[in-house]
């Protein structure tokens, strides 16, 4: 007789920020959570503080999601432990402020491995348990999503992407009990910002949200159902307007920011 295997929570890029959040927010609502990150001793660390609070202790797996086998790894490692998904949280991500001529071409292409290479990978990776157990895919994009980022171009173009395969992937999978919501925070206090090269000051107060607040309005949206989840009232009307701005307004502005952010 084959065993039933336990449901779990995959959570990428969980060493830190809004991915730690994330592993809290669901570890607390009664989530079994897989944490993936690179740095094994950081997810220790958070394992045992999710345990620490009573919950159930997360498997941490040392994976980096960038290399094209890490999907078929990450499974097999679950398949191994009678897991499997039926939440599957797309976090890991990393930015890079400055022009795209200006920037290490190799780093760039390695933003779109994990950005958006990775993310699909995973997204489409365990279908199948998702379907079986009417569960969900939260990919975490960003408000850059909605609008061109010249000073950070692959960046915003990579969460764009983001923002449509999601929105998309709602569309389909609904149908078939799969929620899918993608998640586009705008600034959050995080090693995101110093791994970007942005300036700690670089945003104003009115559009920063913790990652607490990020972690539990995405965690909400997802049980929702919500297809879109930008948190916090100002970024949400910042994402409503770029949809009616001139184009080239648009690039004037954000061009003139991300100056200022370096």
């Amino acid at each position: 007789m084959t065993q039933e295997k336990r449901p779990v929570t995959l959570i990428t890029g969980a060493s830190s920020g809004i991915g730690a959040a994330l592993a809290h927010e669901f570890a607390a609502n009664g989530h079994e959570v897989v944490l993936i990150a690179r740095r094994e001793q950081a997810l220790a660390a958070l394992a045992d503080a999710i345990a620490a609070k009573g919950a159930w202790r997360p498997t941490a797996l040392r994976a980096d999601v960038a290399r094209v086998e890490a999907a078929r790894d990450i499974a097999e490692a679950l398949e191994q432990r009678g897991l499997e998904p039926d939440v599957v949280v797309n976090n890991a991500g990393f930015g890079l402020v400055g022009t795209a001529d200006t920037l290490d071409r190799a780093e760039q292409l390695a933003m779109i491995d994990v950005n958006v290479r990775a993310l699909t990978g995973l997204s489409l990776a365990f279908i199948d348990s998702l379907k079986h157990r009417k569960g969900g895919i939260l990919n975490v994009a960003s408000t850059a999503a909605f609008m061109p980022g010249p000073g950070m171009a692959v960046y915003y173009a990579s969460k764009a992407y983001v923002l449509s395969f999601s929105e998309a992937l709602h569309r389909e999978l609904k149908p078939k009990g799969v929620r899918v919501t993608v998640l586009c925070p705008g600034p959050v206090p995080t090693e995101f910002q110093a791994r970007a090269g942005l300036a700690a000051d670089a945003f104003p107060r009115i559009l920063k949200r913790s990652a607490e607040q990020v972690a539990r309005d995405g965690y909400r949206g997802l049980k929702e159902g919500r297809r879109v989840v930008v948190p916090g009232f100002a970024n949400s009307v910042a994402t409503t307007l770029t949809r009616f701005a001139p184009r080239g307004l648009l690039l004037d502005l954000i061009e003139r920011q991300q100056k200022g952010r370096r």
